[in-house]
């Protein structure tokens, strides 16, 4: 789950992570007190949304150059930035050409910045440990500056203990050209930001620009967070947190019938159980000249009733144009998912092209249901097959 700037910074600030003082902007009205208990003379305007790239970017049939992020010298300044921001629509590169609709603002303190720098903790599955990465290319996307200047880029591999080891802290300051006088409050920063990182189940924590102001004192000037959903029922006040138009709904709609599903650009609709599986399935259609439209995994213990509403989800997207399902029964038996599968084409009216494949416990029972539907479903013996059966189906 990602969450916004200014939530990430108020999770950050409970670890004693230091950030600039600021309020959120959630309705226009907000706008005037927001502005108004700025204490500094110049603020910051920041549109909200789940995207980076904000200040680059650029507001749709805005008539001006004005970007996602705004720096204000005046409270007045700020409340009209605000209003030019609030309920537009901000494109970046990553929101692609459709843009995101800015729901939210912060609105945040200005600050002397003397260096920026960029700081990131992250989940790495390949070595099983936690990796630290910093640059002194604070400010700029890190994918630009791996791909110009790889060198400027440090990265640290850790156990994910309580308590990073003096080690990393000697390769930062070195890499980082951190004085000797700044670098007990580099250290104590960085190390209530990673004590964050774990106290709050992240998968991810990125602070750019991490900066270090006119006064000596670093600060997390922006940051993201995104939380590991499995960790989720842990924190119900981060989970509160949602923002649900920053998601697409048919995901959100999944998630709540524990279906995990991800809209992609295709035209084939995939239904598996299994990620592996799911995965292998998408694979083979594209090496079949098809497209899928999704990933859907329905998981090891799936009912009729969210097999049906799979099949739902599925359907929203009007760009499918066939569905295959491709289920290895073990917990789920291939009888139980046939019974839904029959259930969810007669309940739906299912009218594109139903191609199934079934392996595993009851197979042969779940071939013969699909069988005596008399329902228009194209049975496949094997993968390859019943790729290529979806793949010739939209022709």
């Amino acid at each position: 789950m990602n969450l916004h700037e200014y939530q990430a910074k108020q999770l950050l600030k409970g670890f004693d992570v230091r950030v600039l003082g600021g309020n959120p902007v959630l309705k226009n009205s907000d706008i005037d007190n927001a502005v108004e208990s700025i204490t500094t003379p110049v603020m910051v305007v920041k549109s909200q949304i789940h995207a980076g790239g904000r200040g680059a970017g650029k507001f749709k049939d805005s008539g001006d150059d004005i970007g996602g992020v705004r720096v204000s010298m005046s409270k007045d300044e700020a409340k009209k930035n605000a209003l030019r921001m609030f309920g537009k629509t901000l494109v970046t590169k990553q929101t692609g050409p459709v843009g995101k609709v800015v729901n939210r603002l912060y609105i945040e303190e200005g600050c002397d910045i003397k260096k920026e720098y960029y700081i990131s903790i992250l989940v790495d599955r390949s070595t099983s440990s936690v990796s630290i990465i910093a640059s002194t290319e604070g400010g700029m996307e890190i994918e630009e500056v791996a791909e110009k200047q790889p060198e400027k880029i440090i990265t640290i591999n850790v156990k994910g203990e309580k308590d990073l080891p003096k080690s990393t802290f000697d390769v930062l300051i070195k890499g980082l050209g951190i004085t000797e006088d700044q670098s007990e409050d580099f250290s104590k920063q960085i190390q209530n930001i990673y004590s964050a990182f774990l106290g709050i189940d992240a998968s991810m924590v990125e602070v750019n620009p991490f900066v270090l102001t006119g006064e000596n004192n670093f600060v997390t000037l922006d940051a993201k967070i995104s939380i590991d959903d499995n960790a989720l029922y842990k924190h119900k006040d981060i989970s509160e947190m949602q923002d649900e138009t920053e998601e697409d709904p048919s995901e959100i709609e999944a998630s709540k019938h524990e279906l995990n599903y991800v809209k992609l650009d295709g035209n084939i609709g995939c239904m598996v159980n299994g990620a592996g599986l799911a995965m292998g399935t998408m694979d083979i259609i594209q090496l079949h000249g098809g497209s899928p439209a999704n990933f859907l995994d329905v998981g090891g213990g799936a009912t009729k009733e969210r097999v049906a509403k799979a099949f739902s989800i599925i359907l929203q997207d009007p760009n499918v144009k066939a569905i295959l399902v491709n289920i290895f029964g073990g917990i789920m038996k291939c009888d139980i998912i046939a019974e839904g599968i029959v259930a969810a084409a007669k309940e739906l009216s299912i009218q594109v092209p139903l191609i199934v494949r079934l392996e595993g416990t009851n197979v042969d029972l779940g071939k013969d249901i699909l069988k005596k539907s008399d329902l228009a479903i194209i049975s496949a013996d094997n993968l390859e097959d019943a790729a290529q059966k979806a793949v010739a189906s939209l022709k």
